[in-house]
């Protein structure tokens, strides 16, 4: 096991020196789909350091990995020597980003509080806190909360034009459907321009960074600078990624792909990128490793070469599980995998990794007493009875990588850790029995 702590994934960070600078590596890796003046922009990065921010709601107790672009943006900006703010949004959080679809569930200040603190420790763990250009989190309920709704719609709200709000793309969408949308959401977008300003009156904060999508609110901070500050400050949006054949990006059985690991474990977690398309896979290791460009190209060379060999996979399985997880966990998910089928030692895994690999899998619930056959019928490895014991006596059916003799045998003999037991048809066939 690894003793490799997140200051050891960071301290091995660092740019790619064959770019110029750093605005060129972030548009060589995809990262910038729409900014405001791109010319100023890459002056600016080349510049002296400057402070920029990027703000994560509270709309969930983990962050996942669309906000990940965003972590591994403002990294990328820290490693050239730019001053990082992590915006929590203790405020925002209680009113919702307009989605296009349907108005949020308002959350509890209580549990908006909480999930601050969750998501503060994301943040934390993505970014260096020593130096002089470590660091700094902030949260919006600290000038928002003081406000009161005279101060805001008179010295805020003033500046904003309905006609350019109601152009934004989600109050558009909402204003469209029958949805509709509150005076609440529509609001949004002031209190995250009001975050902007408040951070370049603080912190001389100059550059906000956030997806493509949320160009509309990041946008209201610009403009309520240029008419408050007099100067011009700048605005990144990252590209909203997807999949090759369109699907959405970040989903692992419908289900989004978190950075906690209580609701993703490592092992989901590597799967996920192992299982990456062929045309998907070099875009990926641009945006969410640090690998440098002739590493890439190199992997991008055995895609084409070599496909069978998934050497791009597993390196970009390995580089981001380790980013987020740490090495010893991707480790374990690794020697998890192989385990499950038949190439190492199922009795060596912890429980939390076996219960974590199993979860992946078809599966059932059992007594003591169930049956081998019994339990391939339950977890679906075999349509009937009859084909659960022709399978067993084939030779062709493994508990616990132990080849099956009987198929009457009862599964509540052979449990690993957390009453675990691993069924395997064939060579690839997978299912898990939880004996109770």
């Amino acid at each position: 096991m690894s003793s490799e702590t997140t200051a050891d994934v960071l301290a091995g960070q660092a740019n790619d020196p064959t770019f110029d600078d750093v605005w060129d590596e972030l548009q060589w890796r995809g990262l910038v789909h729409v900014s405001t003046d791109a010319e100023a922009l890459k002056s600016v990065l080349a510049g002296p350091p400057i402070t920029y921010y990027c703000g994560f709601d509270p709309t969930a107790p983990s962050l996942h990995l669309g906000n990940l672009v965003q972590l591994l943006l403002m990294r990328r900006l820290q490693l050239a020597g730019h001053r990082p703010l992590g915006l929590v949004g203790g405020s925002t959080g209680l009113i919702g980003d307009p989605r296009p679809t349907a108005e949020r569930t308002l959350k509890t200040p209580e549990q908006t509080a909480e999930w601050v603190t969750r998501i503060r420790v994301h943040v934390e763990k993505f970014l260096a806190a020593e130096g002089e250009n470590g660091l700094r989190v902030v949260n919006n309920l600290d000038w928002t909360a003081p406000l009161s709704a005279i101060e805001f719609l008179r010295d805020i709200g003033k500046n904003f034009r309905v006609g350019t709000m109601l152009k934004k793309d989600a109050v558009s969408a909402r204003l469209n459907s029958d949805a509709g949308i509150s005076y609440t959401e529509f609001s949004y977008q002031i209190l995250q321009g009001l975050d902007f300003r408040e951070l370049y009156r603080q912190h001389e904060c100059v550059l906000q960074t956030g997806g493509s999508d949320q160009w509309g609110n990041l946008t209201s901070g610009t403009e309520l600078i240029r008419r408050t500050e007099g100067v011009a400050v700048h605005a990144i949006g990252t590209p909203l990624i997807t999949n090759s054949d369109g699907t959405k990006f970040g989903k692992s059985e419908g289900n989004a792909v978190w950075l906690d690991p209580e609701l993703t474990s490592p092992y989901a977690m590597y799967q996920f990128w192992l299982n990456t398309d062929d045309s998907d896979v070099v875009s990926r290791l641009r945006v969410f490793t640090f690998l440098d460009r002739a590493a890439i190209e190199s992997l991008e060379r055995a895609v084409a070469d070599e496909p069978f060999r998934r050497e791009a996979q597993r390196t970009l399985a390995w580089e981001v599980t380790r980013l987020v997880h740490g090495e010893a966990a991707t480790q374990s998910a690794i020697d998890a995998a192989a385990a499950l089928f038949g190439q190492g030692d199922l009795g060596v895994l912890d429980e939390d990794t076996l219960r974590s690999a199993v979860a992946e899998l078809p599966s059932a619930e059992a007594d003591a007493t169930t049956t081998v056959a019994q339990a391939l019928v339950a977890t679906g490895l075999s349509a009937s009875l009859g084909a659960a014991r022709r399978s067993t006596g084939e030779g062709g059916v493994y508990l616990n990588n132990v080849r099956v003799v009987d198929a009457d045998a009862p599964v509540g003999e052979s449990t690993l850790a957390g009453g675990t037991v691993v069924l395997r048809r064939g060579k690839k066939t997978l299912a898990g029995v939880t004996v109770r």
